[in-house]
């Protein structure tokens, strides 16, 4: 036997009649036979959806608390008169219904960037819909952290189209009779402002496969939104004679085991159309990129930094300048990261440069644990090395492909492919640097040599492969280098690089030949401005060419070099 509850949502429709029975009562109001009309222009149904839109956009409680169905129909349920009048604005209710508004926005607006995919707003509300946009509700396109006036970024409602469907149905008492009214379907295209403050969704195909791949995302520039509006309430006691059905009205069974009524019952919901997305482009607001770009250099928060080029590189993921901007950043981050580790006081740029790389090429060939474990994956509260080196190849890699002239972008590249043990690409990167250096720059020719060189080296320290052809090429690369090398740091480098190549040499090669090439890297590193002893047992005393050094006697005079003077 089939309970009550359920008969009242079993509809039987009788073509070709005027009529509609819900449980064997015949409601014979002209609205539910009407055939589906569309229109744009304006009428009740479609004045109460855009105003309905509008109260949400600027967090007017009151007039959204007047229009929305649920809010009036507790309050006309609980009377047995109906009511004659809206409560005054001071009325509770307007706020109790509110509450329950921003309870169904709060999971489009909870916070899931980790590390260095943080996305603009860094701090304040960013609206992402995920993947539950097909089943999030209307109003949540509109919320007030959208608004049309602050805190939102602004946007813009228009109509697009309205027609008439079933009507809806529902009770004011568990046992009074079915209230039948005329529903009218209108769509809001909405329109957002701001390409830097609209709300994201993950890209068009993007899968889910895994927890570790990072999906694509957007920026929406538009979307178009359907409401449910309901006309034809004054004469069942509502102090308004339209209003939107947006969320159902909560109701319990009349005894356990029993289902609930669906109050109201409609054909549609108010819900967007994830057909109709539009997302922000590179050619819709190329200036306001541009100067976003510009505006995060300024930013004295990498999180703040980040957070922005990330949001112009979703709407345009070659903008130039937002590349320059965030691989800059980045790459000095890790290099700041690297001096937090080793602790020397190094007052030289160039110098200092060359001793933070060092510090992460040695790394990366043995623990590397730090280049590796990003936040999300360690469980951490703050990033990691490994979030700015993930980060930051992507775009070192957008930037080297659009822009390949610019040769810093590419030696980034190099480096941060090192870092990240991409064995193959590190030393192909490095290999089309040197063939694309013309030979009268040697500077950059020799630079571009000696990384090449420790590409080879980091492969080989990694890989523990004896007799490794890549040992001699590094050896061979350094050599080069120092034939080319105008600067004593460039030179000090060649040297201590051939040294260091040695170290994985069948019986380290020729010890003399290593004591040579040390003696000359401590020759050109004296002259290296900004040096000091420090410095340089920092470089003698790395962790493999020390064990080496303390194995044999005949090293002691190098190590000599290196020892605490002081006292």
């Amino acid at each position: 036997m089939m309970t009550r509850a359920r008969l009242f949502t079993n509809l039987v429709v009788l073509a070709g009649t005027a009529a509609i029975f819900i449980v064997g009562v015949t409601i014979t109001d002209p609205a539910f036979a009407a055939p589906p009309k569309k229109s744009k222009g304006s009428t009740p149904a479609v004045e109460t959806a855009r105003r309905y839109a509008e109260a949400i956009a600027n967090g007017d409680h009151v007039t959204f608390g007047q229009l929305d169905f649920a809010c009036q129909y507790r309050l006309v349920a609980a009377t047995s008169a109906g009511l004659k009048g809206y409560p005054p604005a001071t009325d509770p209710s307007y706020d109790a219904c509110w509450q329950e508004l921003t309870a169904v926005h709060a999971p489009a607006l909870k916070r899931t960037d980790i590390g260095m995919d943080v996305l603009w707003p860094s701090a304040g509300p960013l609206v992402f819909y995920g993947d539950e946009l097909a089943r999030t509700p209307a109003s949540a396109f509109v919320m007030e952290a959208l608004g049309i006036s602050p805190p939102g970024s602004g946007l813009r409602l228009t109509v697009a189209n309205s027609r008439t469907i079933p009507g809806g149905s529902f009770r004011l008492k568990p046992s009074g009779k079915v209230i039948g009214v005329p529903t009218t379907l209108v769509e809001l295209t909405v329109q957002y402002q701001d390409p830097l403050t609209s709300p994201i969704t993950y890209a068009p195909g993007t899968v889910k496969w895994t927890n570790t791949i990072k999906r694509a995302r957007r920026a929406v520039k538009s979307i178009t939104t359907q409401w449910v509006v309901f006309t034809g309430l004054t004469k069942h006691g509502f102090p308004g004679d339209t209003a939107v059905f947006h969320l159902p009205v909560a109701t319990t069974p009349e005894a356990p085991g029993m289902i609930a009524d669906k109050i109201p019952f409609t054909t549609e919901t108010s819900r967007a159309l994830p057909d109709s997305l539009v997302w922000w482009g590179p050619n819709d607001q190329p200036g306001t990129l541009t100067a976003a770009a510009a505006r995060a250099a300024t930013f004295p928060d990498l999180r703040d930094r980040v957070a922005l080029l990330n949001r112009v590189l979703i709407i345009d993921p070659s903008q130039v300048d937002a590349l320059i901007v965030l691989t800059r950043n980045l790459y000095a981050v890790l290099l700041r990261e690297a001096a937090n580790e080793h602790k020397l006081i190094v007052k030289d740029p160039a110098l200092s440069l060359v001793v933070n790389e060092f510090y992460w090429n040695i790394y990366a060939g043995a623990a590397r644990l730090d280049l590796s474990n990003a936040m999300e994956m360690g469980g951490l509260l703050q990033p990691t090395p490994a979030d700015f080196l993930y980060r930051l190849l992507p775009a070192l890699e957008t930037l080297a492909k659009t822009h390949p002239e610019q040769l810093d972008s590419r030696f980034r590249l190099g480096v941060a492919y090192r870092w990240n043990n991409d064995q193959l690409p590190m030393i192909e990167t490095f290999d089309a640097l040197v063939k694309a250096i013309p030979e009268g720059r040697k500077t950059p020719k020799a630079e571009a040599l000696l990384q090449l060189a420790w590409s080879r080296i980091n492969k080989v320290a990694w890989n523990r492969i004896l007799h490794d052809p890549e040992t001699l090429r590094a050896y061979a690369d350094a050599d080069a280098s120092l034939t080319l090398a105008e600067l004593p740091l460039d030179k000090f480098l060649a040297e201590y690089t051939m040294a260091y190549s040695m170290i994985f040499m069948p019986n380290y090669g020729d010890k003399a030949k290593m004591l040579q090439h040390l003696t000359e890297a401590k020759r050109w590193f004296d002259e290296v401005p900004g040096k000091n002893d420090e410095v340089w047992r920092y470089f003698l005393h790395s962790e493999l060419l020390k064990a080496v050094l303390d194995a044999d006697p005949s090293f002691q005079p190098i190590l000599a070099s290196g020892e605490d003077k002081k006292g």
